[in-house]
């Protein structure tokens, strides 16, 4: 070959690596928002799929469409795996990204949140595929617990701030209190029990340091202002799992004294949120508003479960009156989720 030949075939070569690394950095800046999808955002199909088995409840108490239900759950899942697919992504180009979300006081609370999707997923799969379901309440209640532990075991092993604490504590180590939704209908009510007791043990501890945190040091950042919603969660919540726990073990059982101390503390703290509605209009949409969706339709099906109990028009007016406003809440963030997507302010830098 002529010396010509040679540095021809170098040039071409050298423009071919220019070419390829001309063509990744172009990728590089095409999918750079990858770097951005939240790990937050997995509360959106926590909201959706909760609505789901509120108006699925509401079906059976309230003889409403049984459709709304279904057509929840659908979309509810159809965006948890949307989501997964994006932070799969994310995670193959931009794992420091992944890890600093991790290591985010705030953030890392919302890694529970996916466990908490397959396991409402799991639920709403459940009347269509017992094995499909079973498998994904396993894997959801596995990896809810494996998150919960490493998350307490950072709590006692770091320092931490009390300006850290929030809401969003409640989400991995008291969101084991839904086990039994799905759980019982699987089989599982023994595992379901013990991780229902685990969630209860962790919302009687949790409380007053974050009631501590809100009132005795200044309050939460206007933007985390929605997370108060999170105090909804437990009590309302707890409620559903005590009365399924109470089919597995007698077949039903009364609405006891637990059932209506859980009612009563969720409808207090409902009353506590409504009092500051006017605030809570101030704060600016973001994120941290899908906090909001999930507590709002546990309040709903605690009062559906609480109509079913004891009757009469009043608590029927209420139960009502929670579905509907447990749907607005979910439909005006989705919607708003929606514009912000549409108009490419969603996964960008905080």
């Amino acid at each position: 070959m002529t010396g010509a030949g040679v540095v021809s075939d170098q040039a071409r070569r050298g423009g071919q690596g220019r070419g390829i690394g001309r063509m990744r950095a172009a990728l590089s800046g095409q999918l750079g928002w990858l770097r951005h999808v939240p790990v937050p955002l997995f509360a959106a199909p926590m909201g959706l799929c909760g609505l789901g088995f509120t108006w699925r409840r509401a079906g059976e108490v309230l003889e409403m469409p049984p459709a709304v239900g279904g057509a929840l759950h659908l979309i509810g899942a159809a965006v948890f795996v949307a989501l997964a697919a994006l932070y799969l992504a994310k995670s193959i180009r931009h794992w420091p990204s992944v890890v600093a979300e991790f290591n985010h006081p705030l953030r890392i609370n919302f890694f529970s949140a996916i466990a908490i999707d397959v396991m409402l997923i799991a639920g709403a799969v459940l009347p269509f595929g017992r094995v499909v379901a079973e498998g994904l309440w396993l894997l959801g209640a596995v990896a809810q617990m494996v998150l919960a532990v490493a998350i307490v075991g950072r709590w006692m092993t770091r320092p931490l701030d009390i300006q850290q604490v929030n809401p969003t504590w409640f989400i991995p180590v008291v969101g084991p209190i839904l086990a039994p939704l799905a759980g019982v209908p699987l089989g599982y009510g023994e595992a379901a029990s013990l991780l229902w007791g685990v969630g209860m043990l962790f919302w009687l501890v949790l409380f007053p340091i974050v009631l501590l945190r809100i009132v005795c040091h200044g309050g939460l950042p206007l933007r985390l202002a929605p997370t108060l919603f999170i105090l909804l969660a437990p009590p309302t919540l707890g409620l559903a799992g005590w009365m399924a726990l109470g089919e597995a073990a007698f077949g039903g059982h009364a609405f006891d004294m637990v059932a209506r101390l859980l009612a009563a503390t969720g409808f207090f703290i409902a009353l506590v949120l409504l009092s500051l509605a006017r605030p809570f209009l101030k704060v600016p949409f973001g994120l941290p508003w899908w906090a909001a969706t999930f507590p709002s339709a546990n309040l709903a099906s605690a009062t559906l479960i609480y109509h079913a109990a004891v009757g009469g028009p009043f608590t029927a007016v209420l139960a009502v009156a929670s579905l509907l406003g447990a749907s607005l809440t979910v439909a005006v963030i989705a919607v708003r989720t929606v514009r912000e997507l549409i108009a490419g302010r969603l996964f960008v830098p905080e």
